[in-house]
């Protein structure tokens, strides 16, 4: 299972990049550029929202089924020392909840705002916020906190 769920969550991540980017790009251009939210800013705002949530389901999943994750869950003391052992046990799924937390309650709040403008500026600001902290929290290839491949083979 691990096997096939980390190919998975790294193609994944890929997705949620391109569609927070793209519903921010719209957020900021609505916004910056007193445009009308119409039914393609809703669905940007919506398919950005979902395919996040798709993507934390399986890094939930991957986080319980990952032998890294086991170590540093049966061997805190010593986990907690150890730069990449601590990054996947704790630093990244805490990063990567708080992020998608942030993205669900702009999501919200822009869902229920009455005003296109106030739409617009609540959902820039919360998923770019959201984005940041995802960006900060990838393991990339040229991370300082852990480094592993932009792409993985299924």
């Amino acid at each position: 299972m691990y096997l096939f769920l980390l190919p998975l969550h790294s193609l994944i991540r890929w997705l949620v990049l391109l569609s927070l980017a793209f519903a921010i790009y719209r957020a900021y251009r609505g916004w910056l550029g007193h445009k009308a939210y119409t039914r393609f800013d809703e669905r940007a705002r919506a398919i950005a929202t979902t395919v996040a949530h798709i993507q934390l389901v399986a890094g939930l999943w991957l986080y319980f089924v990952s032998p890294i994750v086991s170590y540093f869950l049966h061997n805190f003391k010593e986990g907690v020392h150890e730069r990449v052992i601590r990054f996947f046990g704790m630093e990244h799924i805490t990063m990567m909840l708080i992020a998608i937390t942030l993205i669900t309650i702009g999501s919200a709040k822009a869902k229920r705002k009455t005003n296109d403008a106030d739409k617009f500026k609540v959902m820039a600001i919360w998923f770019s916020i959201g984005l940041l902290i995802i960006f900060l929290s990838i393991p990339w290839s040229f991370s300082p906190f852990t480094s592993r491949p932009l792409f993985r083979a299924f």
